[in-house]
């Protein structure tokens, strides 16, 4: 894996042309796909992967925690299915949350790439489906509770659908045509990255990846070593706690120890696992402790396999960041998202000049909307909106904007064309930032009407309504999350409940924390945040 680099330049050219075939195959599953989580919201990932499995290139759109996983993904599949069992035309898919990204609505696939009829390479994808059966909801309390288990199955052989496969995942969901849709829409982008991984082996004359992958791996290693490297050895601790469910909140202890050029991060002490789904499995709690690594200490070198060798993470099985199957996991993000908090509080001693206050957004707020339209079609629409980035040392932190995940704020006017639902406004939340020498990032406030004769099911996914974004420095901290029906009841931000015909509801995200003392903040900005209504 230390192979040597001799044409730096001729590297960068074919590593960028392999960067561009995923984000081509990203585009492609995109507007193909039936559900506006991935045409909209952009929760998916497309990576191009060597024959071992480890990612080489990923799309620059997608999530890229779900990116950071697909190498381990592909290595528990290549047990079950090794290579020589692999045929042209071949494709797995799974949603194991202990394989996978966490949680049953999410579907990775995996196919083979044959070149002159041997096994060069692997296309990944994994998309949040649009439903997956079960109960989406903080109700369930065991995995099974909440939809169906897809363990690696192959859905095509050499080409030919496993028709058995397929009904059996479509006797199981409600909205069996938008989750085969978007199945298909996958597939198709498996098929631009085998078709451009072919170009790109005969335009170069190379017969495999191997060469290439062994020098991105090393470079990206490299790299990331380099910056870990620039930090003093030492342990540096912090520790949050997180709203938890029915009043019993969790907490996330955290250890980041730096070691020449590798890093470990360790969860011991966090709250033991518990029977809501806010568990997040240790494939997840990888991936969401590794990626604010990586933009932390290494933002600008494009990310694949190599980029996390320098990064391991540990947790105590039976916690609620690496619990025992089947514990519900299907809000797994309402924990995983904490991690990069925890992260860069334990490094802002050393790295004041780099890390970020909490973010409101972490965790992101989720609000699923399902029910019947007046014609008698069956609807549901997932709500991604995101609350306000914390603040830096130099910059107030961004408004309404996703963190640590990068899914984006759907269109309102898609959902309203895909559901009966009416936006009567969305717009940014006035002093949900926390003040400081920088201020955080604002939160919104979107209000939902049911226009319909027939009830709405909300179900709500959220934390933040008692333990706000924490500042840093001396900033204060975000407003907290809340939801609102036009009655002036409030609905708790984990429940399960109704939208009665002809009511609204409104959902308030939550801002950033401050950086710095407020009393720092200059006049000018004061004034700009009042002119612009960014202050109450």
């Amino acid at each position: 894996m230390n192979a040597p680099v001799p044409d730096p330049v001729g590297l960068e050219v074919r590593w960028d042309r392999l960067a561009a075939a995923t984000d081509e195959a990203a585009s492609t599953m995109l507007r193909t796909a039936f559900s506006t989580i991935i045409r909209e919201s952009n929760d998916y990932t497309v990576v191009l992967m060597d024959r071992q499995g480890r990612t080489m290139a990923e799309s620059r759109a997608g999530i890229p925690g779900f990116a950071a996983l697909m190498s381990s993904l592909t290595a528990v599949i290549l047990d079950r299915f090794p290579h020589e069992e692999w045929q042209d035309g071949d494709c797995v898919i799974t949603n194991d949350p202990w394989i996978a990204t966490g949680h049953l609505p999410d579907i990775a696939m995996i196919t083979p790439v044959f070149h002159r009829g041997a096994l060069v390479a692997f296309a990944g994808t994994a998309a949040h489906s649009p439903d997956i059966g079960g109960s989406p909801s903080m109700g369930a309390t065991d995995l099974m509770s909440e939809g169906l288990l897809i363990p690696p199955l192959r859905l095509y052989r050499a080409g030919r659908l496993e028709q058995g496969v397929k009904d059996l995942l479509l006797a199981n969901v409600r909205l069996a045509d938008d989750l085969w849709g978007d199945l298909e829409a996958q597939a198709a982008a498996h098929a631009v990255c085998g078709r451009r991984a072919r170009e790109f082996l005969d335009d170069f004359g190379e017969a495999d990846f191997e060469e290439f992958a062994a020098q991105v791996h090393a470079m990206t290693d490299a790299a990331m070593g380099a910056a870990i490297r620039e930090l003093p050895d030492g342990v540096y601790r912090a520790g949050l706690d997180a709203d938890g469910v029915e009043g019993h909140p969790t907490r996330i202890e955290c250890a980041v120890t730096v070691r020449g050029d590798r890093i470990e991060i360790d969860y011991t002490g966090t709250s033991g696992q518990v029977p809501y789904s806010t568990n997040s499995t240790l494939n997840y709690t990888r991936a969401y402790s590794m990626y604010p690594l990586k933009i932390l200490l290494d933002p600008a070198t494009r990310t694949n396999w190599g980029s996390y060798r320098a990064i391991s993470v540990t947790a105590p099985e039976g916690s609620i960041v690496n619990p025992r199957f089947p514990a519900p996991v299907v809000a797994r993000h309402l924990t995983g998202h904490l991690l990069s908090c925890a992260i860069y509080q334990a490094l802002a001693p050393v790295l004041p000049d780099r890390v970020i206050a909490d973010s409101g957004g972490a965790p992101a707020l989720r609000v699923r909307f399902a029910g019947v339209d007046d014609a008698g079609r069956p609807f549901a629409q997932m709500l991604f909106a995101n609350g306000g980035m914390g603040a830096s040392k130099e910059k107030d932190g961004l408004s309404a904007t996703a963190f640590p995940t990068n899914s984006g704020s759907g269109s309102v006017e898609a959902m309203e064309v895909a559901s009966p639902l009416r936006f009567a406004r969305k717009e940014l939340r006035a002093g949900s930032g926390g003040r400081g020498r920088r201020r955080g990032g604002l939160g919104q406030e979107i209000e939902v009407h049911n226009p319909t004769s027939r009830p709405v099911q909300l179900v709500l996914l959220g934390d933040r309504e008692r333990h706000p974004a924490l500042g840093l420095a001396g900033g204060e901290p975000g407003a907290t999350a809340q939801v609102v029906l036009d009655n002036g009841k409030r609905v708790p931000l984990k429940s399960i409940s109704q939208l009665a015909p002809g009511a609204s509801v409104v959902i308030s995200f939550p801002g950033g924390g401050g950086y710095g003392a407020s009393e720092d903040r200059e006049p000018e900005l004061v004034l700009a945040d009042e002119i612009g209504g960014y202050v109450r």
